[in-house]
């Protein structure tokens, strides 16, 4: 399927976004420009449309027992109101998707998988579970979704005329302390003017943020009151450029760059995401108890001076006149944030140490990158 619009596409053309295609979408690129967009994110705040990311629920019984078996993740361990993130795996222990899976209830499931995948995850989910007493929808096209990101992004929320929490008082006067109190990966049942809203807390910029699930009915109606409050506190619409750039400072793997089926997880320094040791048989279970190959690749960061950003796909060398590849860039761009070049990118394990200085070739010119931990970037926090 292809040109697909996103319930709120009519706002961003009237905004005058910029457009790209994503996974057959028609998405927000950018509204102004990328640094003014990923910098608003960083000192005030950002307004995401995410409305093409897949919802598949898993409900019934058995469902967590059936999740336990489908995923990486123990999500049987999960409460209502948690959210966890997680893989789906296919046998060989390789990354299908990652997800965010939302416990909505004892025996119901949101897993949010990446539009790209949204197909291929909910037909897994089906296959997987059917052994299990639950049943998996699809409602993809039933939710749309907004995010609010940055430092001053419950302040905006609670300047939202029409706001309230499960279990706050009728006006609204305790939203700013429900959101307060929500930690981070986890969810709570809200309502905007009498609509149903899960309000969640699982950013992927770096920053503290909000994402609230909604009707594609009213998703408008929502946008123009967050815009209405939080202009004024320096709230603006960002696109996909600037999202990749703020993940990408923060040390997030995108699925296509960091993630896919040829990776295991703990190539990606997500071994902990798989709970080979508190849960019984999953898929992939086999595949990751044995490992990589002994000469698979390992993520790393990547840092270096000027101005001369890598890019996926750029080849790394141990050094200027090296002529074989040990390791290729997956991600990279010159840090708004910081104003230097950052890059991820899988490298031979003995290149992985901090601190090891590789060079990359960009456009024919070999230069010098350092090896570093990830994030490059963190958030101050209160």
């Amino acid at each position: 399927m292809t040109d697909r619009h996103s319930p709120l596409n009519r706002i961003h053309v009237a905004a005058g976004a910029s457009f790209t295609d994503f996974a057959g979408w028609q998405m927000p690129v950018r509204y102004s420009s990328d640094l003014a967009e990923h910098h608003a994110v960083r000192t005030a705040a950002g307004i995401f449309d995410l409305s093409h990311m897949g919802e598949i629920f898993v409900v019934g019984p058995e469902a967590s027992d059936a999740l336990d078996y489908a995923l990486a993740g123990k999500l049987s361990a999960t409460t209502v109101g948690q959210a966890k993130y997680s893989m789906l795996l296919d046998r060989s222990g390789g990354i299908i998707d990652d997800v965010v899976v939302y416990r909505t209830g004892d025996d119901r499931f949101m897993v949010v998988a990446n539009a790209s995948n949204r197909e291929v995850v909910a037909a897994e989910l089906l296959e997987r579970t059917s052994p299990f007493e639950c049943e998996v929808f699809d409602e993809s096209d039933e939710l749309a979704l907004i995010a609010v990101q940055g430092p001053r992004s419950r302040e905006i929320l609670v300047a939202t005329d029409g706001f309230a929490i499960e279990g706050s008082h009728p006006d609204g006067r305790d939203v700013g302390e429900k959101l307060g109190e929500l930690k981070y990966y986890r969810a709570l049942s809200g309502s905007f003017r009498t609509q149903p809203v899960l309000i969640a807390r699982t950013g992927y910029t770096g920053e503290d943020g909000f994402e609230l699930y909604v009707s594609p009915d009213h998703a408008e109606e929502l946008w123009n009151a967050l815009t209405e409050a939080g202009t004024p506190l320096g709230l603006v619409p960002a696109g996909l450029a600037s999202r990749d750039t703020l993940r990408l400072e923060a040390g997030m793997p995108l699925y296509g760059h960091e993630l896919g089926t040829e990776t295991f997880p703990v190539q990606a320094g997500l071994g902990r995401v798989v709970a080979t040791a508190t849960k019984g048989d999953f898929v992939g279970r086999e595949a990751v108890e044995a490992g990589p190959a002994p000469d698979a690749r390992t993520l790393v960061g990547l840092v270096a001076d000027g101005k001369r950003a890598a890019r996926a796909d750029y080849e790394i060398f141990a050094s200027d006149d090296s002529t074989d590849a040990i390791g290729v860039v997956t991600s990279g761009a010159l840090s708004p944030t910081l104003g230097i070049p950052i890059a991820m990118a899988y490298v031979d394990a003995s290149f992985a140490t901090p601190d090891t200085v590789v060079s990359i070739d960009i456009r024919g010119k070999r230069l010098s990158y350092r090896v570093t931990s990830l994030p490059f970037y963190r958030a101050k926090k209160d």
